[in-house]
Order: C-alpha cells, then structure tokens, then sequence
C-alpha cells in the first residue's frame, strides 16, 4: 500500500479477480525425415531448424517434392487393339516424408512442424545418427527437444532404419515425450506391411522397451493410399520398353507415339503408394481436437486419400494386437470395414494394461492441463507464499476446469465429483515448505474415457398376456 502525505482524494484499484489459465494447443505435430531442399533464404539453412508450416503449398515451397524413383514400364501390342503393361516396376519408396505430410493434410490436420536431416541422395539413405558430414533422425530429435510448442512427434521414415536403430530411435522419443512432459508419440509398427504372427508381434513389441509407454501409440498395418507414385516434371524417371526396343524415357513418346504415351499415363495411375501410417493417423488427431476436443478418441474415423489397408484384420486378429497379456503392450489396428472404408480402430498407449494411461486421450488431456497450468502459473513466482497468492491460484485452476466439465471433458454430476484443487497450509504444505520457498498444488481429474467395448444383452421374455 503506498503512502500518501499531501491531503487529497486517492484512488487504489483492487484486483479480486484470479488470472486465467491459457490453454496451449494439442495437435502442433513435428515431423522428422528428408526432403528434397531445405531452402528459405540460401541453400540448406533449414536442415535441422525446427520450422512451423501451414499448409502443403509451404512445405513443397521450402522442402521441395518427392524423389523421382525410376519406375519402368513393359508394353507390348494388344492384338485385339491398342497396349498391354505387360511388366510394372513398382519403385521402392525410401524418403517418406512429402507423402505422409499430403497424408496428414489431407485427413484435417494444420499447423506443424517440419525438421529436415538433410536432402535426397541418388542412393537414399536413411540414417539414425549420420556422421561427421551428414545427419540423421535422431539429430532431428535432439533438434526438436529445444522447441517448446510441438505436442506429437512423427518420424514415418524410422521404419526404414535397421531394426536396431529404429529400436533406439523410438525409445529415444519415448524418453523425450518423458523428459518435457508436453508432448506425445505416435509410432509406425515396423514391420507394418507383413502379416504378423505372435512371435513377430512380441519382436515389434520388444522394440519400444519398458519405459514411459504412456507417451506414446502405434498404429498396425501400413495403409494403400490413393497416391500415385511421383513423376518429375520432365518425366524423365519413367522408362518404358515397347516391343524389341530398349526402354526409353516416358517423354519420348510425347509427340511421337501419342497413343503410347497416354496408355503409359494412364496404367501409372493404376499403381499406388503404400505407407506407414502415422501421417494420416496425426491428420485425424488434429481434426478430432478441433471438431471434438483433445479428450475425445482419435478413433472410429475414416481415413482419407486411402484405398484399404495392405492388410486386412479381423476381430480374432485384432484380439491379439489390442490386448497383450504378456508385456501390455497394446497395437492400434487400422481396419476397413464394408460401407464405412477405412478406419482408425484403437485408441490406446503403448501402456495398454495400465489401468491410469491406458488410453491415448486421457494422456494427451493431462499434457494439456498440465501444461496449460504450468505456463499459467508463472505469475506466481516469487509473490508471497501465503492465503491470498493461495487463493488466487486455486480460483484460477477451478475456473479453468469447471470449463473443461461443461465442455464434457470431465466426468461427474457436480465439479465437485469431476476435479478437486488443493493449494494451502496444512493440506498440501507445511511450515516447513513455506520457509524453503514452496507452493505446492495438487490437482485431480476424472477424465472422460472412451467407451471401447459396447455390450447389448439380450434374452427372450415369455409371453404374459
């Protein structure tokens, strides 16, 4: 209060509300991989600096496009009339990165990250360190632990590392998910485009080790999409063999064989690029925390821009993959299903019998709160450690969450049964913890969880009148 010594009249405003919580945002991804430049202002300046884009159209303006892998193309003479492919050569697609971004695009997401570890190679290299010259994903990891903003984390070309890699390399995510507490994984099972058995299962499983499977999800099979492989703008990675000749560039035939060259482009629509399927499955997180809220399940959403999954799962399968007695790890499938198309059909951590982190929202709700609050509550510091400072925090983590309860996010007829907020002497703090300069707050929530298993019970009723 200050002090007055000339007479006079004085106004002093009084602030009685508490501060507000601002809340972060859920679905900022950051994803990590290679691409084809790496250019905003001069060559490479962007290699391994974290940079937020909004759209498709950003990414290829700074990150360029896909590899042009060679496809070649065997015709030969119809004798009903017109071409026959007799023989497709399907590339081999290393560098992920465009694809899974058009993916996540597609199926809603927004506004994320991109790291590039360097451009494409003429033999494409996927690396897990680099060496004194190069990068690799985990340098892109390391990179992106120094940003704050990202919540997930998308490496779709992990599985593309030797399997010793991609085992350090994912449970190196796992414990930065850990470590800052604001972010969660979402991981490619790597053997995703093969028919798994169980003893393949516990070797996809034994990757991701023991540790802090509570920050991340896995998603099982790779996806079919709608995408056809990439053709550069002079066509010249299309080789095609007509007849005896030897094969040729696509572009050959542009003016020359005009019929030729127009059955070539249409049989390369026939053929479509297979990926892992974190990229989409990101897309659908991002749009399910727009439409809905974090604390809804990513799940039962149809995916876009996809033919079916490389394979199909049924329920007897699926038992296997969602429920795993042996080290709790459960797999998320994706599965088509008949006049529905393709859909995401699980929603649980790696942590699949932890009663607390079983489920991916109520994990990524917590993230939220957590560091909503945190960033929130910095005002705080180093203001007196007493009723008043007490009182004001705790108004401001209830308003907050009396929020999240109407919006549905909490379970409970009143606040009182969906969260409590402790903050004072005698219940979170004692004497002691106020001379060492402490203010300790406990929170609890009952989060939603979603309801993954919908039993109807039915029976006969005998006839009564």
């Amino acid at each position: 209060m200050p002090t007055y010594k000339t007479p006079g009249v004085f106004v002093e405003e009084i602030s009685v509300f508490p501060p507000s919580v601002a809340e972060v945002e859920t679905a900022i991804p950051a994803f990590i991989g290679y691409t084809e430049i790496a250019k905003k202002n001069a060559d490479n300046d962007l290699i391994l600096k974290p940079t937020k884009i909004y759209s498709l159209k950003e990414y290829e303006q700074y990150y360029g496009y896909p590899q042009d892998d060679p496809i070649a193309i065997t015709v030969v003479d119809n004798p009903a009339g017109g071409f026959i492919a007799s023989s497709f050569t399907e590339p081999t697609v290393k560098y992920l990165l465009y694809y899974s971004m058009k993916m996540f695009f597609d199926n809603g997401g927004g506004q994320c990250y991109i790291i590039s570890v360097g451009t494409y190679q003429a033999t494409p290299v996927i690396d897990l360190t680099g060496d004194a010259t190069t990068y690799g994903l985990q340098d892109g990891l390391n990179a992106l632990a120094l940003e704050d903003e990202p919540t997930l984390i998308v490496i779709p070309e992990a599985v593309k590392l030797s399997a010793t890699d991609y085992q350090s390399l994912v449970q190196a995510v796992l414990l930065q998910c850990n470590k800052l507490g604001d972010r969660f994984a979402v991981f490619d099972i790597y053997d995703g485009e093969t028919s798994l058995d169980a003893t393949q299962l516990n070797t996809n499983r034994g990757y991701f080790g023991n540790n802090y499977l509570k920050y991340g999800a896995v998603y099982y099979p790779f996806l079919k999409t709608t995408m056809n492989f990439y053709v550069n703008e002079g066509e010249t990675n299309v080789n095609v063999t007509y007849g005896a000749n030897s094969a040729v560039e696509l572009n050959t035939f542009k003016t020359s064989r005009t019929a030729l060259y127009n059955f070539v482009k249409s049989a390369l629509k026939e053929h479509f690029v297979k990926l892992p399927p974190s990229g989409a499955v990101v897309g659908v997180y991002a749009a399910t925390d727009s439409n809905r809220g974090v604390w809804k399940a990513p799940a039962n959403v149809s995916l876009a821009n996809v033919i079916e999954p490389t394979l199909k799962l049924d329920d007897t399968k699926q038992d296997d993959l969602n429920v795993d007695a042996t080290s709790g790890k459960s797999i998320n499938a994706i599965r088509a299903f008949m006049g529905k198309g393709t859909l995401v059909w699980g929603a649980r951590t790696l942590a699949g019998n932890d009663n607390e982190w079983r489920y991916i929202p109520v994990r990524r709700f917590f993230n939220m709160v957590e560091e909503s609050v945190k960033k929130s509550t910095y005002w705080a510091v180093f203001e007196p450690n007493d009723a008043n400072t007490w009182v004001k925090v705790r108004g401001m983590i209830e308003n907050y969450l009396i929020q999240k309860w109407r919006e549905g996010a909490l379970a409970g007829a009143t606040p009182k049964d969906a969260f409590f907020v402790k903050c004072g002497l005698g219940t979170t703090m004692t004497a002691q913890d106020i001379l060492e300069g402490k203010m300790n707050v406990e929170i609890g929530m009952a989060v939603v969880r979603p309801a993954e298993f919908i039993i109807l019970k039915f029976s006969h009723k005998l006839q009564t009148s």
